[in-house]
C-alpha cells in the first residue's frame, strides 16, 4: 500500500514545549563524552508532555499499562472528526452526527488547533463526560484530541478519562490536527516501550 502524504501530528518537544500545569517541565542537558567526545543529551520530562497515550493504568486503578496494550491498537484506519463548532466541550450529539462504529479509531478536531500550542489555555475544549460515555457503548478501539487533557481542567468528573480507560480504549492527547481536513486517514502512533508505565510519549503520524 502506497501512500501519498504523511502528516506529522505530534508537537515538537524541547524545554520551551508547554506542559499541562502541574507536570514536569522539559528539560534537556547537553552532555559530551569525555572518552569519546561525542554529545549524547540528558532528558526530564513527564510521561504526559507532548503528544503522548494515556494507558488505562493512568486513570484505572490495576489497570493495564502502556506496554501491556496491543500495538495493532495504534496502527490502522482512522477518521478525523470535525468538532470544531462544539465551544466548551464536545458534546455527545456531535459524535452522535458523525456515526461513529463499533471498532474506529477517533480523532477529535476542536478549535483547540487553531489556537495553537505556544500558550497554554485553561479554557480549551475537552470532551464532555456524555460524549465518553457514547464512545466507550460504542466500544471504539482508541480517541485522540487536540490538547494536553481529554477532560475539563479542574473538574473533578474524571469520566472523560475513567469511561474510555475502562474499557481499555487508550487516549491520545495533544495531537495538533490544524492542517488535518476531516475524513479517513491511516493512524501511526507507536507509544515509547516504558514498561509497566500509565502513559507515555509518542510520534503520531497520519497516511494518506
Amino acid at each position: 500500500m502506497q501512500f501519498n502524504q504523511i502528516i506529522d501530528i505530534s508537537i515538537p518537544l524541547s524545554p520551551s514545549t508547554i506542559v499541562y500545569p502541574g507536570n514536569p517541565p522539559i528539560q534537556i542537558e547537553e552532555i559530551k563524552s569525555e572518552a569519546s567526545k561525542s554529545i549524547i543529551s540528558k532528558i526530564t520530562s513527564g510521561s504526559h508532555n507532548g503528544t503522548h497515550i494515556d494507558a488505562p493504568r493512568h486513570g484505572i486503578e490495576n489497570g493495564k499499562s502502556i506496554t501491556d496494550l496491543p500495538l495493532e491498537v495504534f496502527i490502522g484506519p482512522c477518521r478525523v472528526l470535525d468538532c470544531t463548532s462544539d465551544t466548551g466541550a464536545v458534546t455527545s450529539e456531535t459524535l452522535k452526527s458523525k456515526n461513529i462504529q463499533k471498532g474506529e479509531r477517533i480523532l477529535l478536531k476542536t478549535s483547540n488547533s487553531k489556537r495553537g500550542y505556544d500558550v497554554f489555555y485553561p479554557d480549551f475544549v475537552y470532551l464532555s463526560p456524555e460524549g465518553a460515555k457514547y464512545l466507550s457503548d460504542i466500544e471504539i478501539v482508541l480517541v485522540g484530541i487536540d490538547y494536553f487533557s481529554i477532560k475539563q481542567k479542574g473538574s473533578p468528573d474524571n469520566r472523560p478519562h475513567t469511561l474510555l480507560l475502562e474499557k481499555e480504549i487508550p487516549i491520545i492527547e495533544g495531537i495538533d490536527l490544524s492542517s488535518v481536513e476531516e475524513g479517513e486517514y491511516t493512524l501511526v502512533a507507536l507509544p515509547l516501550k516504558y514498561v509497566g508505565m500509565d502513559g507515555a510519549p509518542a510520534r503520531v503520524v497520519l497516511l494518506q
